[in-house]
């Protein structure tokens, strides 16, 4: 299949299997939970009564004081320990490779059939100005929220969009399904749509 490439008269051929593939979406939900999880710490730690430093001694005689207690480390104490204590635990959960790319693939099928991808021959400053990639951003309309994918990023383009909140720039090796997923819109170019390509077939 044909894309057509922004602010030019020229097409660029690309896979099918990559850019028009069936959207699954229960795929794509599943590799993002999985990505996401993986950022997540899991150190979450709190101390059952057996670890919560302090005398296991009754704190006072059993009859005629009252309720009747035991040791002070018990979990209706304040400074007791905790009845179900978390622990530190991963959030990890298994996808394989396979399953991955089908899922980059069928997030860039779906944002290519809404046309919320933008091919350009290159993409680049001349110097580290966030005016310059503010300005460049405007002629593409590419709305709030545009994902910028280059072959290799550049420092220039890195430098110019970290002052932008919404601007994420990332090379091919970067892309993740996360980044693809809440981008209002891709602006791609030629040789990373190629690698791409590469990457996925």
């Amino acid at each position: 299949m044909e894309l057509a490439i922004t602010n030019s008269s020229k097409t660029l051929s690309v896979s099918e299997a990559i850019f028009d593939r069936d959207f699954s979406e229960d795929l794509v939900h599943q590799v993002v939970v999985a990505y996401r999880n993986a950022g997540r710490a899991g150190t979450k730690a709190q101390k059952t009564r057996s670890e919560v430093n302090g005398t296991t001694k009754k704190s006072k005689k059993q009859k005629g004081g009252g309720a009747r207690h035991g040791a002070l480390t018990a979990p209706i104490f304040v400074g007791g320990g905790v009845t179900f204590a978390a622990k530190p635990r991963s959030f990890a959960q298994k996808v394989n490779r396979k399953m991955y790319r089908a899922a980059i693939s069928s997030i860039l099928s779906e944002l290519n059939r809404q046309g919320r991808i933008k091919i350009v021959e290159a993409f680049d400053l001349d110097a580290a100005k966030t005016s310059g990639l503010v300005a460049k951003l405007k002629g593409l309309e590419v709305g709030r929220r545009p994902l910028i994918v280059t072959e290799d990023a550049t420092e220039n383009l890195y430098l110019s969009a970290r002052n932008l909140p919404y601007v994420e720039v990332r090379d091919v090796q970067g892309l993740d399904p996360v980044a693809l997923v809440g981008a209002d819109t891709v602006v791609m170019t030629a040789d990373a749509v190629k690698k791409i390509e590469e990457w996925l077939a």
